[in-house]
C-alpha cells in the first residue's frame, strides 16, 4: 500500500455540490485499497424526494455497484458524522476506515447518540477518524443552516 493521502477536500467539494443545489452539504467519498475513488456523491435528498440519500448511502450504492455487496479494504471520507443508518450501512458495507470532519451531536450515531458500532449486533466495526476537515466542514453546515433561519 502506498502512502497515506487524505481525499477529504474530495468529500468537501460534493459537500459544497450539495449545498449549492439546497442539500445539507454533507458529501462523501470512497476509496478503494488501491488507491483509486470508486464513488463520490453529496446529500440528494430533497431532489429524489428520498429520506435515505444521504452522500454515504449514495457513494456506498455506487462504490457497490463496482464491487459487490463488500467494500472490504475501502476507505469511506464523510465530512458529517454519520447518522445511525449510514453507520450501520457502513458495517453492512464491512468499510475498513471511516474518516469523518464535523461531529453531530443531533443526529450522529459514531460517537453521539446511537453508537451504531458499539452494539454486539454490529458485525463489523471499521476504525474511525473523525475532526478530519473538521473546521470547513462544520463551517459550510452553519452557513447553509444560518441562511434558513
Amino acid at each position: 500500500m502506498g502512502r497515506f493521502r487524505s481525499h477529504m477536500k474530495d468529500a468537501l467539494a460534493e459537500a459544497r455540490a450539495a449545498g449549492a443545489r439546497g442539500e445539507v452539504p454533507v458529501g462523501a467519498v470512497i476509496v478503494a485499497p488501491d488507491g483509486r475513488v470508486l464513488a463520490r456523491a453529496g446529500n440528494r435528498c430533497r431532489e429524489l424526494a428520498d429520506p435515505t440519500a444521504h452522500a454515504e448511502m449514495l457513494a456506498i450504492r455506487a462504490a457497490c455497484a463496482q464491487l459487490g455487496e463488500r467494500l472490504t479494504g475501502c476507505d469511506l471520507y464523510v465530512t458529517l458524522e454519520p447518522c445511525a443508518m449510514c453507520a450501520a450501512a457502513i458495517a453492512a458495507a464491512r468499510i475498513a476506515r471511516l474518516y469523518y470532519g464535523a461531529s453531530d451531536p443531533k443526529s450522529g450515531g459514531v460517537a453521539q447518540g446511537a453508537r451504531v458500532f458499539t452494539h454486539p449486533q454490529c458485525h463489523h466495526v471499521p476504525e474511525v477518524y473523525d475532526g478530519i476537515g473538521e473546521a470547513e466542514a462544520g463551517a459550510l453546515l452553519r452557513a447553509f443552516f444560518a441562511a434558513r433561519r
